[in-house]
């Protein structure tokens, strides 16, 4: 009865089990502000355990991802190209290095009139002039990009008339595109526009170029290759990119911007029907919103 009297009045009975249960759960209380220092000392042990690799090992592993990086900008972004002749004085001399802009032609954008590009030869521009035999280094840099290709047989030139453009030129006359005299600062002081090889009137069929040094007296361009199978003209498949930089030698830095006379008014092939077709695209809207109120009053009536 004593024991029954206790348990119903007094506090409950604390069971063995409880007991147990309640010193483990006090140590642990007590025992947590210590948990995570103990639990950061284990992972200290593990993280001191792993030393850091050594540059030396990492080493070839930066290189090699340079060297991809260095391929994949020389297919798809920018390639240095040396200037081999005198073809483009005063605008790029002999041996300077100029950074051609690859992207572009890989969304299918193409040449525009005034843009100075690199191209393949086309068939025959080059042939009889010599080609040097490049050491081991020199093909190495080469292949990434680091330096021109001295086995590529690549040409630069001034793009003058673009696909669907008539091009021509007279003794004692300047060049003409689509009939719109070219007023061209960037020729060589002293030359002609053309007075060493008049040509044209010429239309440059689709998908190819007409191209010109600014050396006039001293490039064998567009001009002289008029009997080959291209007729001088330069497919766009073989144009490399366009040149936009001077990076080489320092003092020559400078960027390749089209010349002004390009921009003027009139000097596309499809300027003349540009008003035509304007006017009838702004046509079309307002003939068929009569047919509509036509046929809606029909309706009506």
């Amino acid at each position: 009865m004593a024991v029954g009297a206790r348990s119903g009045h007094g506090e409950p009975e604390q069971r063995p089990e409880q007991s147990a249960e309640s010193a483990s759960s006090t140590a642990g209380e007590r025992q947590d502000p210590e948990a995570p220092e103990s639990a950061h000392a284990a992972d200290g042990g593990d993280r001191t355990a792993r030393k850091p690799r050594s540059f030396w090992k990492e080493l070839p592993l930066l290189i090699g991802i340079a060297l991809v990086l260095a391929l994949l900008i020389k297919t798809f972004l920018v390639q240095a190209f040396s200037i081999p002749s005198d073809s483009m004085q005063d605008t790029l001399q002999r041996g300077d290095r100029v950074l051609v802009d690859k992207l572009t032609p890989w969304f299918g954008g193409e040449p525009e009139r005034g843009e100075v590009v690199v191209f393949h030869d086309p068939g025959g521009w080059l042939d009889g002039e010599p080609t040097p035999e490049p050491n081991v280094v020199q093909k190495f840099l080469s292949f990434i990009g680091l330096m021109p290709s001295s086995e590529e047989k690549d040409l630069i030139k001034r793009t003058i008339a673009v696909g669907g453009d008539t091009v021509e030129c007279r003794k004692g006359g300047p060049v003409r595109v689509n009939g719109t005299a070219l007023d061209e600062p960037y020729i060589y002081p002293g030359d002609t526009p053309c007075d060493d090889m008049p040509f044209g009137p010429f239309k440059v069929p689709d998908g190819k170029i007409w191209v010109m040094g600014d050396h006039r007296q001293n490039s064998r361009d567009s001009r002289y290759h008029t009997e080959d199978a291209n007729k001088g003209f330069v497919p766009v498949d073989d144009v490399v990119g366009r040149a936009v930089v001077v990076a080489w030698p320092v003092d020559r830095w400078a960027t390749l911007p089209v010349a002004d006379t390009f921009e003027q008014p009139g000097l596309g092939a499809a300027a003349a029907v540009a008003p035509g077709a304007i006017g009838l695209a702004g046509a079309v809207p307002f003939v068929l919103w009569r047919r509509r109120r036509l046929t809606s009053d029909r309706t009506a009536g």
